[in-house]
């Protein structure tokens, strides 16, 4: 795969440069200095995955990811010094369709590969995402949900690149007495979930917080998945972390938890498949659909990844398509 880098210091570049020479199948396609400069590159010679810093002159980080996925869109990743000291800005470049952060690494004590090991894991799962690393296995499907209704409700949400900004959106519109309990899957690094539901706070009147291991859903609270384990609802109603299926992508995994919550959730449950690159997401809507829930998938003109809602749409998992301003609306209809 061929890298582009966006940093505006040499030593940061230089490191960037050991760590992708460590992994077989890599090579960097050009350096920019600068947001500006990289816009340019993206446009003469695009690579397959940007490593995109956020402080920059002339240009920063967020406003070329803008560009880049307005223009020349391709895999990006946030790689910058710090990025839990950074959380407003990651969330605004994913918002505009990034895929990931990580801390560019740092070597100090630390041998290069293990120094680099977080950042090269995350390039080779963009590598299987846009298809340079051939297939991944299909996960195993869960046993056929059963059906028991009851008066609970639960509103689940799967989002990825692209995800912040439009969950922001979403839950800015939903009200202060919302009936159900909403539970969040956003593909993100565990290292910065804490600072997303900070954010998030800051963005919505709800309250958002981490999911806690064995509590249970609960109306007008907004709990999204905190680590690099999957979120799972299990027969007694409770949330838990676990780290099977471990070939999965996807960490945390949307389908995962949508299987879950179809195979499991007593009561009415209504599913939301935002913007995202890739599939996840997908299988589990179908699931929910299946069971008789209301499944939404955002539509393609306002995702800013259109790749997870499509797969989406193909398989005839989402009841509705509509576009993001829409679908607040709808789910508090659902839930009348």
């Amino acid at each position: 795969m061929r890298i582009g880098i966006v940093n505006d210091l040499p030593m940061a570049v230089e490191t960037l440069r050991r760590a992708i020479a460590l992994e077989p199948g890599l090579e960097v396609a050009w350096v920019a200095s600068n947001g500006q400069e990289a816009v340019e590159q993206c446009a003469r010679d695009r690579p397959d995955v940007v490593l995109m810093d956020l402080i920059m002159p002339v240009m920063d980080g967020v406003e070329a990811t803008r560009r880049i996925m307005a223009e020349t869109p391709c895999a990006i990743v946030v790689v910058t010094a710090d990025v839990a000291r950074h959380t407003p800005r990651v969330f605004d470049a994913m918002g505009h369709g990034a895929l990931d952060a990580v801390d560019t690494p740092v070597v100090g004590g630390a041998d290069m590969r293990s120094a680099a090991a977080p950042l090269l894991r995350k390039i080779r799962n963009i590598g299987w995402l846009i298809g340079r690393y051939g297939s991944r296995p299909a996960l195993s499907p869960l046993a056929k949900p059963e059906q028991r209704p009851d008066a609970q409700r639960l509103l689940v949400i799967g989002a990825s690149a692209g995800g912040p900004a439009t969950l922001a959106q979403l839950l800015r519109d939903l009200p202060m007495d919302f009936p159900a309990g909403i539970v969040l899957v956003q593909h993100v690094d565990a290292s910065f979930a804490a600072g997303m539901a900070d954010w998030l706070n800051d963005q919505v009147s709800l309250p958002v917080r981490l999911v806690r291991a064995g509590e249970r859903p609960r109306p007008g609270q907004v709990l999204l998945a905190g680590t690099d384990d999957h979120l799972q609802l299990l027969a007694d109603g409770t949330l838990r972390y676990t780290e099977d299926p471990k070939e999965s992508l996807y960490r945390p995994s949307i389908d995962v938890f949508f299987h879950s919550v179809a195979q499991h959730w007593r009561g009415l449950a209504v599913g939301v498949l935002l913007t995202g690159m890739g599939q996840d997401g997908a299988r589990g809507l179908k699931a929910l659909r299946e069971r008789g829930c209301l499944t939404i998938a955002q539509d393609q003109a306002t995702s800013a990844v259109y790749g997870m809602p499509k797969a989406a749409a193909a398989m005839q998992a989402a009841v509705e398509i509509r576009p993001l301003e829409q679908i607040a609306a709808r789910v508090i209809q659902a839930f009348a």
